[in-house]
């Protein structure tokens, strides 16, 4: 395991540690140094000393830091000079490196090799609008799909997920890197005729992505064709389970739905932080697991998943007082 320390001035590395587990989930061996006003350079190599007790089996340290040449980085900086063979340390720490970070550790066992490759995606993740139309040929061929369009077969459906946000941080970064698409395909009537609401979406995409918006009549012609996908990693985003139920009985081969988010709204009861119910929703739900299908409830990969049927029985019970009221 590698250890990440998070160094700012200020607050900025609480707060960006805070961002991270709320798109990533809770992480092991991080933590997060401030340097304040009140302080001085030996009260910060202290932080940093402390920080770096508390990781647990951890020979391997990155530190991401806000600043070049401020105290965070000359602070760390004395304690690499100890440590050349096996930490690392960068500067300019933006989110988008952060996440790239907690991802690339599972499969990078040295900070150094993690540190060179996260410097591609925290420059990837600065952007802006509106986009400059003489983008680069190397941005313009990031965005396209992979070179294996339209091979014979259809698609392999890496991940289906009901999100009432639909395309939002903890999909465009931790389910992305986790089950490795490249189609994003928002599965919605509203949304498909909503130019708005597909403009975003597609703006949206993680890099080397590409985001389709969909009715689900034609997800379900998709879905049955053979001849054009093969090759093909396929995200769906659900904004409603009644959504998903439609496209599963038109022959959509979705076996296990991940259940994210569904928005509270009038009529409906909220069981736990993230899923609220109406009778429909709750019929629905039932309607699906007599098609055999699973339900895979937790909002990013690290989270350990929910019992739905727990979830469901709690919000059937919330109905039924809400009713007899």
């Amino acid at each position: 395991m590698i250890g990440i320390v998070i160094a700012s001035h200020g607050n900025f590395a609480k707060g960006i540690l805070q961002s991270g587990s709320m798109i990533f989930g809770e992480q092991e061996n991080v933590q997060a140094v401030t340097f304040m006003p009140d302080e001085g350079p030996d009260d910060l190599r202290r932080h940093l000393t402390d920080a770096i007790a508390k990781f647990v089996d951890v020979q391997q340290v990155l530190f991401l830091i806000d600043l070049w040449g401020g105290s965070p980085f000359n602070q760390a900086n004395t304690l690499f000079e100890e440590h050349k063979d096996q930490w690392a340390i960068v500067t300019g720490l933006n989110l988008p490196m952060l996440i790239e970070a907690y991802s690339a550790r599972m499969s990078m066992d040295s900070a150094q090799e993690i540190a060179a490759h996260i410097l591609g995606e925290a420059k990837n993740g600065v952007k802006m609008r509106p986009e400059i139309d003489n983008a680069t040929e190397e941005q313009t061929v990031s965005k396209k799909p992979a070179n294996n369009q339209g091979a014979p077969g259809q698609f392999d459906y890496v991940l289906a997920r009901i999100d009432s946000r639909l395309l939002h941080g903890q999909v465009a970064t931790s389910w992305t890197k986790t089950v490795k698409p490249n189609r994003i395909i928002v599965v919605s009537d509203s949304v498909s005729t909503d130019d708005l609401r597909k403009k975003l979406l597609r703006q949206a995409a993680p890099n080397g992505v590409t985001v389709h918006v969909v009715p689900i009549t034609q997800m379900i012609k998709l879905a049955h064709d053979k001849d054009h996908f093969g090759g093909q990693r396929a995200l769906l985003l659900f904004e409603t389970p009644e959504d998903a139920l439609r496209a599963i009985e038109g022959g959509v081969p979705v076996k296990e739905l991940n259940v994210g988010s569904m928005a509270h709204s009038a009529g409906k009861v909220q069981p736990n932080k993230v899923l609220a119910f109406d009778q429909a929703d709750i019929d629905t739900f039932a309607k699906l697991k007599q098609l055999g299908v699973k339900f895979d409830v937790r909002k990013v990969p690290n989270d350990s998943p929910d019992d739905m049927e727990s979830i469901l029985k709690k919000a059937q019970l919330e109905l039924n007082k809400k009713g007899g009221n």
